[in-house]
């Protein structure tokens, strides 16, 4: 195998597997370390550049990070099901924690630098992009329909999940950056704002439309049927605060899961959720769906509504098919009836949660912006731009529903291009993140970090008693870590970017690194092609995804340093073991270039940034 370049940041990109996870690219294993010494402000401003909600998104992120922790292939083996470093909790420690950071935060741009920009809908894709560029001197015009900003956070995620408190402040702290916020202003035609002296437009309205049910009994029983996402937003603006006693939800996603729960709260004694496929294929997020049963609410599975039954206009419950999943050669799933009897569920109201569709009735189909044959826009998924030179789209209006973290990503990147279109610069000449590696070394066997790897496992968010809970649809279920707790779940983070980084030419190949490894993950062996060579370690890397570490040639023997990231605890016994050296902790710092000078390209060619 060839030597790891490590001047390059695709080896340790892999390494640090929650930051290349996370959308946003957020230095998670840097916040952690700041919370764990009680440095609470600055975790946050390390994830408010980032991914800009930090307690909103402490609260209900979807955590593509948690599955990439390392945390999790350290400890497979070891017993019980390892579990991932609470990340996104431990972000809303720091959001919780924090000292009045506002100080600290950009000031409103002194002067203005000529170019406008209009933003439609103040969801977060939109006021991603209103972060990025108003303290860089654009006037951004944000529109949005409601009377608050904020948009599908704001609307659709219950109170019990994210108090409004918490919206109010973290998008406050975007309007205040200078944005003219036009609220209660809806866009009914996107040519008639195109007019209207825009250097750039960004679309940011989200999937707004649920998708509707339609079988037998859906108009005669529909004053009970509610589309879920229209309900949710009705109860979050106060115009609805009860539901029937029997409640049936149908859908398996995240929009179900706060269906149900709301209904809990709003009079429902007996809510049900029924969903067509089984339960590990649900698309809610697993803790969502413990969450929900955890309530009383029980999930059923692998049943098909066939017909709403009602009687004199009046809904009376739900006919539902049991079907089984079936499997082709090709993996592909089929849903095929058992043949069992028709089951029947009696309720008193239905909300349905089965996804979420785009609507663009105020875009005229003659402004030169492609749609696909799904309607939905054809848009570029490096620069954000549609087919119409000025016209940006991110978030769930983009490409579909996701989460609020991809509608930050999105925001990131549509900002970094228009910015570079106001400035006459190719869009596809995105800017490479800036990345460094630091010593920690502070004396012989001291580290600037704590390296001693805990055994903990990880420690659960204490939860407000059912009883309480489900009285107040405003009182929010989970209580957060305190400090303590905050500073215990910390302690399991590994570290990952503190890398162990190896100098060839200090070896004296002593194996004194090796053998104080507590994980096996080191090698001095010869070198040959990456199967044979995986299998050849003292504990064999049979994770491909997993880059190895080697070296070049050694200057004894020939042999070659190889290093297993998969378990390697980066804990740097082997740095304060090597008699010469050799071995070194850096920390590996990566920073995603947002819109302003660092993303432009004279810059780029006065400054270099690494590859």
């Amino acid at each position: 195998m060839k030597a790891t370049d490590i001047a390059a940041p695709d080896y340790f990109h892999r390494v640090v597997d929650c930051q290349w996870a996370c959308p946003a690219h957020t230095p998670v294993p840097e916040y952690i370390r700041l919370i764990a010494q009680g440095r609470y402000g600055d975790a946050y401003l390390i994830n408010w550049k980032s991914n800009v909600f930090p307690g909103i998104l402490g609260r209900t992120c979807d955590r593509p990070c948690e599955p990439a922790c390392r945390r999790g292939r350290v400890e497979e083996g070891n017993g019980e099901k390892p579990e991932p470093v609470a990340i996104c909790r431990l972000k809303r420690v720091a959001a919780d924690y924090k000292d009045d950071i506002r100080a600290r935060l950009p000031r409103p741009a002194a002067a203005r630098n000529g170019k406008r920009v209009a933003l439609i809908g103040a969801g977060p894709s939109s006021l991603t992009v209103a972060r990025d560029l108003a303290p860089l001197g654009y006037e951004v015009v944000l529109f949005d329909g409601d009377a608050r900003a904020g948009g599908m956070i704001r609307t659709q995620i219950p109170r019990f999940r994210l108090p409004e408190a918490v919206i109010d402040e973290e998008v406050g702290y975007v309007l205040d950056l200078g944005v003219d916020f036009r609220a209660g202003q809806r866009i009914d035609s996107l040519t008639q704002l195109l007019r209207e002296n825009y250097d750039a437009v960004f679309v940011g309205t989200g999937a707004p439309r649920g998708r509707d049910l339609d079988i037998p009994g859906r108009r005669e029983a529909a004053a009970n049927i509610h589309i879920g996402i229209d309900w949710l937003s009705s109860v979050s603006f106060g115009h609805i605060d009860r539901i029937g006693r029997r409640v049936i939800v149908l859908g398996g996603g995240n929009t179900a899961m706060d269906c149900c729960r709301s209904s809990r709260r709003l009079g429902g004694e007996d809510v049900k959720v029924v969903v067509r496929s089984g339960f590990d294929e649900m698309k809610a997020s697993p803790w969502e769906k413990e969450d929900a049963m955890h309530e009383g609410i029980p999930i059923l599975n692998f049943m098909v509504p066939k017909a709403f039954t009602h009687e004199h206009g009046k809904l009376t419950g739900v006919l539902f098919e049991k079907v089984a999943a079936q499997y082709d050669d090709r993996g592909r799933r089929q849903l095929l009836p058992t043949g069992e009897p028709d089951v029947h569920l009696p309720c008193d109201d239905v909300l349905v949660a089965i996804g979420q569709e785009n609507a663009f009735p105020w875009i005229e189909r003659d402004l030169g912006i492609e749609f696909d044959k799904w309607g939905m826009p054809v848009v570029d998924k490096v620069t954000l731009r549609s087919t119409h030179p000025r016209v940006f789209f991110g978030g769930d209006a983009a490409f579909g529903p996701k989460n609020i973290i991809w509608a930050v990503a999105h925001g990131h990147e549509a900002a970094v291009s228009i910015d570079k279109l106001c400035h006459g610069e190719d869009l596809h000449q995105r800017p490479a993140p800036g990345v460094s590696l630091t010593s920690q070394k502070m004396g012989i066997h001291e580290w600037s970090y704590d390296n001693a790897v805990s055994g903990d496992v990880r420690y659960r968010v204490p939860m407000k008693e059912n009883r309480i809970a489900l009285k107040d649809i405003k009182v929010e279920v989970e209580l957060g870590f305190d400090p303590k707790l905050a500073f215990a779940e910390a302690q399991r983070c590994l570290n990952c970017d503190v890398q162990t980084v190896f100098t060839p030419k200090l070896c004296i190949e002593c194996d004194a690194c090796v053998d104080i490894c507590p994980m096996d993950c080191i090698n001095f062996t010869d070198n040959g092609d990456e199967p044979a060579l995986r299998q050849r370690l003292r504990a064999p890397a049979d994770d491909p995804e997993q880059a190895l570490y080697v070296s070049d040639a050694l200057k004894i023997t020939g042999h070659v340093m190889v290093k297993d990231e998969d378990v390697c605890l980066h804990c740097g016994l082997c740095a304060e073991r090597c008699p010469t050296g050799a071995w070194d902790m850096q920390k590996f710092y990566l920073e995603m270039t947002h819109a302003g000078p660092g993303c432009r390209n004279k810059r780029r060619e006065a400054n270099p940034l690494p590859a």
